[in-house]
């Protein structure tokens, strides 16, 4: 309040005092740069907080500006967060969500029979129906493979695009698409826009954290979830969930530092504070100094609030049971689960999960949903994993109430084709021409599946959907219009539908 009064009085007279508007706003903000005020945080009113408070004061400023834009959105919000689970490593749609009774009537017989088509890393076997049977759910009626027993529960409350498609065929690349809208490494994640356009609803978490899967990275690694071009306090902070002391790496100090006080450690922090404002004040626009500053003094708050979300022995008996965290299969996703909750209901803007990480070794099952050999077995293993815990986030978010403004998102990076692979001819190849997503909550439209692909679950035919589409319909129950959050990089106004993006209409409630 006093560096706020200070300002105020400071500058109240003058005719530069129009210049400003009453509700201030990030830099990302995209209701700031409608109102053409893109110049505000290098106004005066900066520069004064950081002489008369150095690096303190002015990363208050930010804060109360990134609290205050996530009032002003383009039009009324109908989600205030979001929850993406990234299922990594390509799920097929034939035997998830994506019924296909003509594929089972071609059952053994050649997908090719001209022998003319090429697969990703195979010629097409025989047409392979589903491993596991369909059955139709809910009042809607919507179809769901018995790999889904317990989210086949909640088809009234989540829309299936089935007709996403992919413009590679690359894990890393596809991954990357989907994370960023481009096939290349170096662009903004969507949750580093969300968070851009949107600031942050909390002071003590990171606005945007990711949860790796504890088998490690996914394909392309850290990439997935960077800032890009965007200035780099946006990327996201990851979160270990098998270190429940330290979620984050290095937010403590070596044992043999801690018995230091805060009063003995006071003035080496003054210290190496004020050396870091003087180098970055001879060096403006190095975002990634100031976020490593901005991410110092959050350090702080995070040594208390880091350990406490992460203290699942908050949760009473009944949630823990929800989750599965004893199970020795699906329990670690159900942690991530059950984490992302936590982080949602404490003001974290994106939180996203990974089920499924890079490959390594397909013994005894693969570490993620790229199923060649043998898709009995692994989509076997990770269907269980993602159904248990996925099931058990919205029941619990619903539960809370707080579904209708979680929105919940679950994609993958392609699909698979819809015949055999493999000298037992029980695995499937990559497949960029179709694969399916789901989301729930937020504004979404339930018991809904909107588009579709041709009879065999080959190819995306009737309104063939990228993600472009979904990014664009994701930001605007974020309040967001996607053709106007932009930010100027090497002389072009990029956004993370690039030039593309429609909204999913029906996908609207």
């Amino acid at each position: 309040m006093f560096f706020r009064e200070m300002e105020e009085a400071m500058f109240e007279q003058g005719p530069s005092t129009k210049a400003f508007p009453k509700k201030r706003l990030n830099a990302g903000s995209p209701a700031l740069q409608l109102a053409g005020q893109s110049d505000l945080l290098s106004s005066p009113r900066r520069s004064w907080l950081k002489m008369v408070g150095g690096g303190f004061a002015s990363m208050a400023f930010d804060t109360l500006l990134a609290s205050e834009s996530s009032k002003l959105t383009h039009h009324p919000a109908k989600a205030k967060r979001v929850i993406q689970i990234f299922c990594a490593g390509g799920m097929s749609q034939v035997d998830t969500f994506d019924y296909k009774p003509e594929l089972e009537k071609r059952a053994g017989k050649p997908f090719d029979p001209d022998g003319a088509l090429q697969f990703f890393a195979s010629k097409p076997g025989n047409c392979q129906p589903s491993f596991w049977p369909f059955r139709q759910h809910g009042e809607s009626g919507l179809w769901v493979s018995d790999l889904f027993p317990n989210l086949a529960k909640h088809v009234d409350q989540m829309a299936f695009i089935y007709s996403m498609h992919s413009k590679t065929a690359l894990h890393g690349p596809a991954c990357f698409m989907m994370n960023s809208g481009f096939t290349l490494p170096g662009f903004p994640s969507m949750g580093s826009w969300v968070t851009y356009g949107l600031g942050s609803e909390t002071d003590n978490l990171p606005s945007f954290v990711v949860l790796p899967d504890p088998r490690g990275l996914p394909p392309g690694g850290v990439i997935n979830w960077g800032a890009g071009f965007l200035p780099a306090v946006h990327q996201a902070v990851t979160l270990e969930l098998n270190q429940p002391r330290e979620p984050i790496a290095d937010l403590f100090p070596p044992d043999r530092y801690r018995k230091q006080t805060d009063s003995t450690d006071q003035p080496s922090l003054d210290f190496l504070r004020a050396l870091n404002q003087m180098h970055l004040e001879k060096r403006p626009g190095r975002s990634e100094l100031e976020a490593r500053m901005s991410a110092y003094e959050m350090a702080a708050q995070l040594q208390l609030s880091a350990p406490e979300v992460a203290d699942l022995s908050q949760e009473n008996e009944s949630v823990k049971r929800l989750y599965q965290l004893d199970d020795p299969d699906t329990g670690s996703f159900g942690r991530q689960c059950l984490m992302a909750r936590r982080l949602a209901e404490r003001g974290v803007r994106f939180v996203q999960i990974y089920c499924g990480a890079e490959n390594t070794t397909a013994e005894p099952i693969r570490p993620n949903w790229d199923s060649h050999e043998d898709l009995p077995r692994d989509h076997g293993y990770w269907g269980r994993v993602l159904d248990h815990g996925a099931g058990a986030l919205l029941e619990d978010l619903q539960l809370r109430g707080m579904l209708d403004e979680t929105l919940v998102i679950c994609t993958t990076e392609f699909g698979r084709q819809p015949a055999s692979q493999g000298g037992s001819g029980r695995g499937r190849d990559h497949n960029a021409g179709a694969f399916t997503a789901w989301l729930a909550g937020g504004g979404i439209q339930g018991g809904v599946g909107y588009g579709a692909t041709d009879d065999l679950g080959f190819k995306a035919e009737q309104s063939p959907t990228y993600c472009y589409d979904l990014h664009a319909t994701a930001l605007h129950l974020l309040g967001i219009d996607h053709t106007k959050l932009t930010y100027y990089h090497n002389g072009i106004q990029r956004r993370l539908t690039d030039v593309h993006g429609k909204l999913i209409h029906p996908l609207i409630a």
